[in-house]
């Protein structure tokens, strides 16, 4: 019998490591390995998630290493490098998990990623139970992956030269085609009508028999998140992708890069800092462990656009430095000196 794997996909700071401790903290004693692959060098998601507490993921715990972090670049362009052997020797282990979760940073193109389930090294071993797109539905409500087609139309038409190009939708388009369950995540934020409007939009997009269901911080019954027997690797032509035919795709696109920016007296005023930043460059995500002086806790930043989530996760441990340093990313041509300028304190 086939161990199942779910690849769990969404553009930056939808809400995929939330939605995976969700599915950890219900696991019920079921051994899940699970594969994280981030976008810059601060590896703050599987950080979070050793450092959360819950047994099955618990940094000091017995399963401590059923937490693969792959973090040398994008988890689709590197699989026979790295994924194909991560999965070679999950299998070798005594006792292998009993389902895998794999969530991809997000900027990665799930198709590659699930191909790579036909490779004969994986293939009689592992199947793609299921991909689960997880999509910030207020970002989607905003436009914030969608073209103006008025707006780009008038473009081509003042100068037929310009060749429209927005990677934002393409990676968004992408990771929908391939999914097989669509979660609406962040849906508190909004109303009943604006979240149907949201369905109605993306509906038309979707291959048939893909599920759409909202969502608050991915908090959704796991017997539906896993167990959706779709054996994606075998139906990867009804997955179209932006990138087919090509033998991986560029991030030239996009640009991170990590700040320093020493201990944090008042993490409000780095917060009203870091808004401006995002909005005056517009910014895609920001992310980091912040060092307040007097805290024996590690300060947690997030922010997707200009809304941050803050909060003290666990005590810093003897045995790492206390630091302040954040991720920043977005598109290509970011102006690293002036972010860092507005962000740093005079």
């Amino acid at each position: 019998m086939k161990i199942p794997a779910t690849v769990i996909t969404g553009f930056l700071g939808a809400g995929k490591t939330t939605l995976v401790r969700h599915i950890l903290e219900s696991a019920n004693g079921r051994r899940i390995a699970l594969i994280i692959n981030e976008f810059g060098d601060l590896g703050m998601d599987s950080d979070i998630l050793k450092g959360c507490g819950i047994k099955d993921c618990d940094l000091e715990g017995e399963r401590a290493g059923d937490i693969i972090e792959l973090s040398n670049g994008c988890i689709c362009c590197t699989v026979a490098d790295e994924f194909v052997p991560t999965i070679e020797a999950l299998l070798d282990r005594p006792e292998p998990p009993e389902h895998i979760l794999i969530e991809t940073s997000g900027l990665a193109l799930p198709k590659p990623l699930v191909k790579a389930f036909n490779w004969p090294e994986v293939r009689s071993k592992i199947t793609v139970d299921g991909v689960v797109a997880v999509i910030d539905a207020d970002a989607v409500a905003a436009g914030r992956f969608a073209d103006d087609e008025e707006a780009v139309q008038a473009q081509r038409e003042a100068d037929e030269a310009i060749d429209h190009d927005n990677p934002l939708e393409e990676v968004f388009t992408d990771q929908l085609n391939c999914a097989d369950l669509i979660l609406l995540n962040k849906s508190d934020l909004m109303d009943e009508a604006g979240v149907s409007q949201v369905k109605d939009e993306l509906t038309s997009q979707l291959r048939d028999g893909v599920k759409m269901l909202p969502s608050s911080y991915g908090k959704v019954d796991v017997s539906v998140l896993l167990g959706l027997e779709a054996a994606a690797e075998d139906d990867l032509e009804a997955r179209p992708s932006h990138h087919d035919g090509s033998d991986d795709h560029e991030h030239d696109d996009f640009d991170t890069f990590t700040v320093s920016i020493g201990d944090v007296a008042d993490p409000a005023v780095l917060e009203t800092r870091l808004i401006e930043a995002v909005k005056v460059h517009d910014i895609l995500r920001i992310k980091g462990f912040i060092n307040v002086p007097g805290k024996e806790m590690r300060h947690v930043f997030q922010g997707v656009g200009s809304r941050f989530e803050r909060y003290y996760d666990r005590p810093w441990r003897e045995d790492e430095t206390r630091q302040s340093r954040l991720v920043i990313i977005g598109q290509h041509g970011l102006d690293r000196e002036a972010v860092q300028a507005l962000i740093l304190p005079n």
